[in-house]
């Protein structure tokens, strides 16, 4: 399983971007091998074994709804870096067999089938990709009625799980409500149930960041892969807004008394500037500047080549106008422009958002123009 199209399958990949994405899909089991083998138990009992990879925060155990205090899982591990709070797993067992959920955090990078899911799905979503894995029992509830911040695809693995989807769905929303317990919040604004929904191995579900649910496993032991999607949202124009407003003057000078004139200086003020940022929001540049804190949200994946050791290429800039770069790979060059010298396995480092072989084309433009040379 490679991509969203594989993940979907047999849903038609259209239909969901052309109007379906917006509501829960339930997509049962397909001729897809891959949906189900991405997380077997096998596998899964091997990562747990990794015990020197996990912590509290990163390995979970939640009961009826409220988190396991680590102490009752976690033992005082020494390390070469000193003592941590590592999960135990004759503690964890001992939590799971009296009714605990074990849920494993950020697993996004820790085998080959799931990142490369998660690479797939974080380019066609332009977003942030998380993945976790949830394993419980039957007639045992982690996690009460709520709504998530993000998108949610669901592939069941091993076992069997009821999903109750019910029928509000919060509009949109980037936090949680703003209550201590917000379980009795939830409870009271999840409306009627919609859709009771029994999934399966190999099935796969999906909810729209902001619809209400609850899940249960029914008998037996569970074992499902939550893939979470966090695209940029509005509120992003607003740091980035101000960090070019301030390379302009007027956005550094002082504004009039709101008293003096009744007001007609600032309010002239005001509109000059509400202006300016319109022309900036408006540019080639601001859209590149959007593009490129996007495509910060998928790093090239991290891979090694041992033995093999790279070969350094030390440029330098000579001063000269070299070409015209657009997109992220322009940041890069502007960043290489302005060093005395500079490696090119660096700047692929350094910018690693940006395709290698956009930013190895850039730089052979801009030695071809002699914008730089090779030192």
């Amino acid at each position: 399983m490679r991509d969203l199209e594989q993940l979907l399958s047999p849903f038609p990949l259209g239909a969901f971007f052309e109007g379906a994405r917006t509501r829960p899909i339930h997509i049962p089991a397909g001729d897809e091998p891959g949906k189900r083998s991405i997380l077997d138990w096998a596998t899964f009992n091997g990562l747990l074994s990794q015990t020197s990879i996990w912590t509290a925060a990163t390995l979970r155990m939640v009961r009826d709804g409220e988190t396991v205090p680590a102490e009752q899982y976690c033992v005082l591990a020494d390390t070469q870096a000193g003592k941590v709070m590592r999960p135990s797993p004759a503690k964890v067992e001992v939590q799971l067999a009296g009714g605990a959920s074990l849920i494993a955090n950020d697993v996004q990078r820790l085998t080959p089938a799931i990142a490369g899911l998660c690479d797939a799905l974080s380019q066609t979503f332009a977003g942030l990709v998380a993945a976790n894995a949830y394993c419980s029992f039957g007639g045992v509830q982690a996690f009460r009625t709520h709504y998530d911040l993000h998108d949610v695809f669901a592939i069941q693995t091993e076992g069997e799980k009821v999903w109750r989807i019910y029928a509000n769905r919060a509009d949109d929303p980037v936090e949680l409500p703003p209550h201590a317990d917000p379980r009795p919040f939830f409870a009271a604004t999840r409306g009627p149930l919609m859709q009771e929904v029994r999934m399966r191995p190999g099935d796969v579900l999906y909810l729209p960041r902001g619809w209400y649910h609850d899940a249960l496993a029914t008998e037996g032991a569970s074992l499902h892969l939550t893939l979470s999607i966090t695209p940029l949202y509005g509120r992003i124009l607003f740091s980035l807004l101000e960090q070019a407003a301030m390379q302009d003057p007027a956005f550094r000078a002082w504004l009039p008394p709101a008293g003096s004139d009744d007001g007609a200086a600032l309010s002239s003020q005001l509109a000059q500037l509400m202006k300016r940022l319109t022309d900036i929001a408006l540019s080639p540049f601001f859209r590149d500047e959007i593009a490129m804190a996007q495509a910060r949200l998928t790093p090239r994946p991290a891979t090694y080549a041992l033995p093999e050791r790279k070969t350094l290429t030390a440029f330098g800039p000579t001063g000269l106008m070299g070409p015209r770069f657009e997109g992220p790979a322009a940041v890069a060059m502007g960043w290489a422009l302005s060093q005395q010298q500079f490696l090119l396995e660096d700047m692929i480092a350094q910018f690693d958002f940006v395709p290698e072989q956009a930013l190895r084309e850039a730089v052979v433009l801009a030695e071809a123009s002699g914008a730089i040379k090779r030192l």
